[in-house]
């Protein structure tokens, strides 16, 4: 390790990922949600942006003015990049968090996000950060952090403990990150196979490990292989929180607020009787097994009047980000797999079938034909939002003002899939988020601004580059020959032309 990595995975880059949760619609969203005075987001902040896709792609998608530090200069320098394309002003440097958090020339933030950054990093930088939310997060601000916690983690924490000493002690550091990380794997999987004890009263660890081994090394070794790795418990991060005057607004996975959803009803009766939060969040971990917590907390909570809750979430605009055809009733949550009742939510999908963006009070009279009552819209379309399938959308001058930015930082998004795979999003202006776009159709739509229109020339021009192996990777489908790929490839046109290409054009992704 070199000395500024302060014991931080620094020779292999982080992933290249888009978090919602950074995205100020959807904390708007969530706030209202949970009947709390949101805050308007003028000046936001990433600290630890990784490759920096996430708070590019936020920083032109949105109006909101964008600042963040990475350490690592290599991320930075593509962060960097990439801002310098959109021209949407994101500032972005390569500065420690204390360089960066003793700065004199930085706003006071509305909104301040740590995402996969508080249980990486050391009680010192744990101490700055707090430093810094006391000073910088406005009155009203909002936090968004990301952490590991148990009980999750409780069955991994002495695997992880195996694997980082096995590195540290009996891998040579000349074989290369990625390398010792596998003989590391190796190890783990060699003391599991001996039966021990601990495996034992352990059941599922050795398929936990297994998937490890699977993994992309890029995500293990910062999930991992850090110096510093501390999974947290909810009422212990309250405690560091404190002296910054924050206190806990709402969970930033939507199908959290609603924990009867992903609790049994005798769990979600003990919980309504437990009256310290804290300790209400600590028990509703070890209901469902929490392994990463994802919140928004808040310098200053404030409750909305309800009939004012209601009038600004039926203001809200939202749209459909998948063909509905493609629509799945379920919500990931954590560990759990939840299903939504199909008969409830449908009318939404339906009544945004035209991949317009309407108002939730538009919706309301749209789905009172199927029986709908207004509360139950509402809830149907929060939480087909935290599917992310429906999204909250901004209004047309924002879409307009966001689209030139937008437009710039997806050209160099698909020029870069041109040689490689690893970003997976594009911008939206509409969405003022990201939006999943796989490499594959990454490439379609690089061929159709290429002047490559009819399907033959795509699967011709996606093959050139590789795209039969995406395929594959994307779908597990064999595929051994150039014909086999040629095949696949031709259904996913088809199915790219028919069904999601009209989508990408709606939410203004392309023109």
């Amino acid at each position: 390790m070199t000395d500024w990595s302060s014991g931080y995975v620094s020779d292999i880059g982080y992933t290249y990922g888009v978090y919602s949760e950074l995205n100020p619609l959807r904390v708007r969203l969530a706030f209202l949600n949970a009947g709390l005075v949101f805050p308007e987001h003028g000046h936001a902040c990433e600290l630890g942006f990784g490759q920096g896709v996430s708070v590019n792609v936020h920083a032109a998608a949105s109006g909101t003015a964008w600042h963040g530090t990475d350490f690592n200069p290599a991320q930075a320098g593509f962060a960097r990049e990439l801002a310098a394309v959109s021209g949407a002003g994101a500032c972005l440097t390569d500065e420690s968090f204390a360089q960066f958090c003793a700065r004199a020339d930085l706003p006071d933030f509305d909104f301040i996000g740590l995402h996969g950054v508080w249980s990486w990093v050391s009680d010192e930088n744990r101490r700055v950060l707090v430093d810094f939310l006391a000073r910088k997060l406005k009155v009203g601000g909002v936090l968004y952090i990301s952490y590991n916690t148990q009980p999750g983690w409780a069955a991994m924490c002495p695997v992880r403990e195996l694997m980082t000493r096995h590195y540290a002690t009996m891998t040579v550091p000349a074989a290369g990150t990625g390398q010792r990380i596998g003989q590391s794997l190796d190890f783990a999987t060699a003391l599991l196979a001996t039966n021990p004890g601990f495996a034992r009263a352990n059941p599922n660890l050795a398929g936990k490990v297994d998937m490890l081994r699977s993994a992309d090394r890029a995500y293990l070794a910062h999930e991992y292989f850090n110096r510093d790795w501390q999974p947290m418990s909810f009422p212990a991060l309250a405690e560091w929180l404190a002296p910054a005057k924050l206190e806990f607004a709402c969970p930033a996975v939507y199908i959290e607020h609603l924990d009867s959803a992903i609790v049994t009803p005798e769990q979600s009766r003990f919980l309504q009787g437990v009256g310290d939060p804290a300790l209400r969040q600590l028990a509703f971990d070890f209901m469902i097994n929490q392994q990463f917590r994802r919140d928004y907390w808040v310098r200053g909570a404030r409750r909305l009047a309800p009939l004012e809750r209601v009038r600004l979430l039926r203001q809200q605009r939202v749209v459909l980000a998948m063909a509905p055809e493609d629509v799945v009733y379920t919500i990931q949550a954590g560990q759990i797999e939840v299903s939504l009742n199909e008969a409830m939510h449908r009318p939404v999908i339906e009544a945004l079938a035209d991949h317009r963006p309407h108002t939730i009070g538009e919706l309301e009279g749209a789905c009172a034909a199927a029986g709908l009552t207004a509360l139950q819209t509402r809830q149907a379309v929060f939480q087909m939002a935290g599917t992310q399938q429906v999204q909250p959308a901004q209004d047309e001058a924002a879409v307009e003002r966001a689209l030139p930015a937008c437009r710039r930082l997806n050209e160099r998004l698909l020029a870069v899939a041109e040689h490689g795979g690893e970003i997976n999003y594009l911008a939206s202006p509409v969405t003022g988020g990201g939006i999943p776009v796989p490499r594959l159709h990454q490439l379609f739509l690089l061929g159709l601004s290429r002047g490559h229109a009819q399907p033959g020339e795509l699967v011709a021009f996606a093959m050139a580059l590789n795209g039969g192996q995406d395929l594959r990777k994307a779908h597990g489908e064999a595929a051994a020959t150039t014909d086999q790929q040629a095949a696949l490839l031709e259904r996913a046109v088809a199915a790219f032309l028919r069904r999601r290409l009209a989508v990408l054009r709606a939410l203004a992704v392309v023109p």
